[in-house]
C-alpha cells in the first residue's frame, strides 16, 4: 500500500504541472487585463506599461508561469488587481465552498444511495418507476432553474429561509443552496447505486450469503451494498471537486461569497492572478479526492490489494 501511495504521489506532480500549465495559458488568453483594470476608458501607453511591469505581464507567458509555480511552492499565490493578496481571498472563499460542499455531499451519501438501495431493491415496481421519473425530471432541469424556483417559493412566497445568505453561511443557511448544488449530482448517484444493486443481487455471494440463513439486513448492508459501492464511491469522489469548482450558478442565486463567487469576479474583470489561484487549489482537490476514492476501494473490496 505505501508504494502504491508513493507511486501515484509522483505521478500526481506532472498532472498537476500540466493542468497548472493548460489553465494559466488558457486564462492569459482571455483578453488584456490591463483594460479591465482602467475601466471604460482606455489606459494611456505609459499607465499600461507601468501596470503590466507592476504585476510581471510584460514578460514572456512561459517566464510568466515559472515565477508563478516558483511562487506558490512557498505558498504565494500572488496579488489580485485591487492589491489585495489572493491568499486572503482564499482564507474567506475556501472556507464557505467547503461547508456548502460538505452538506450537498451528506444530500447525496444519504439521500441518494438511499433511494438508490430501495429502487434496486424494489426493481420494476411503483416506488422504482416513480424514483426514475423524478430523478430525470431533476436531470433534465438546470441547476439555476432549480435554485431560483426554490429561492422563490421557500424564500420569497413561503419565507421559510432568507433568499440570501449572510456573509457568515452557516451550515443551516446553507441547507437550501446544498440540496440545489447536489440535486443533479444526487439524481445520478440514486440511479447508480439503483444500477449497481440491482445487477448484485444476482450474483454468487448473495445467493451464498441467503443460502446460509444470514438476516436480511446483513445481507443486504455486509455484502450487497458494500460491493455495490465501488461505482458510487468514484462518482462522488470525482464529484468532489466539481462540486466546488461548480458552484458558480449557486453561489450567484443565493448571494454565497465561497469559490464560485470569486471565480466569476476574476472572470468578469479578467483577474489573472485570482483565476489561476484558485483553479490551482481545485486541481490539487481533484488530485486528492482521486486518490483517496482508490484507496478506499480496498476497504470497501477486500479482493482489492495495491502492491
Amino acid at each position: 500500500m505505501g508504494r502504491y501511495v508513493v507511486r501515484r504521489l509522483l505521478q500526481m506532480i506532472p498532472v498537476f504541472i500540466g493542468s497548472t500549465l493548460l489553465i494559466f495559458l488558457m486564462v492569459n488568453v482571455m483578453g488584456d487585463p490591463i483594460a479591465g483594470l482602467c475601466g471604460d476608458e482606455q489606459c494611456d501607453a505609459a499607465t499600461s506599461a507601468q501596470l503590466k511591469k507592476e504585476f510581471g505581464l510584460d514578460k514572456p507567458v512561459w517566464q510568466q508561469y515559472l515565477t508563478y509555480m516558483g511562487h506558490v511552492f512557498t505558498g504565494d499565490f500572488g496579488t489580485a488587481f485591487n492589491g489585495q493578496k489572493v491568499t486572503e481571498l482564499m482564507a474567506t472563499a475556501f472556507p464557505v465552498t467547503i461547508r456548502l460542499t460538505i452538506v450537498a455531499i451528506l444530500f447525496e451519501i444519504v439521500i441518494g444511495i438511499t433511494l438508490g438501495v430501495i429502487t434496486g431493491l424494489r426493481r420494476g415496481r411503483p416506488v422504482d418507476t416513480s424514483v426514475l421519473l423524478l430523478t430525470l425530471v431533476v436531470i433534465s432541469v438546470p441547476t439555476f432553474v432549480t435554485g431560483l424556483l426554490l429561492q422563490l417559493l421557500l424564500g420569497v412566497e413561503w419565507g421559510w429561509i432568507k433568499p440570501s445568505v449572510s456573509t457568515d453561511a452557516t451550515f443551516g443557511e446553507l441547507i437550501v443552496p446544498g440540496l440545489v448544488l447536489a440535486s443533479v449530482s444526487l439524481a445520478y448517484v440514486t440511479r447508480l447505486t439503483r444500477t449497481s444493486i440491482a445487477e448484485n443481487r444476482r450474483s454468487d455471494y448473495v445467493r451464498t450469503a441467503v443460502a446460509k440463513g444470514l438476516p436480511r439486513q446483513r445481507v443486504i448492508v455486509r455484502h450487497l451494498l458494500r460491493n455495490s459501492l465501488i461505482p458510487v464511491v468514484t462518482f462522488i469522489g470525482t464529484d468532489i471537486g466539481a462540486l466546488m469548482g461548480g458552484a458558480i450558478v449557486t453561489e450567484r442565486i443565493f448571494n454565497i461569497h465561497g469559490v464560485g463567487y470569486q471565480l466569476y469576479q476574476g472572470i468578469l474583470r479578467q483577474n489573472t492572478q485570482t483565476v489561476v489561484g484558485f483553479v490551482t487549489v481545485l486541481v490539487l482537490v481533484f488530485l486528492v479526492a482521486n486518490l483517496l476514492v482508490d484507496l478506499l476501494y480496498a476497504v470497501l473490496d477486500p479482493r482489492i490489494r495495491y502492491a
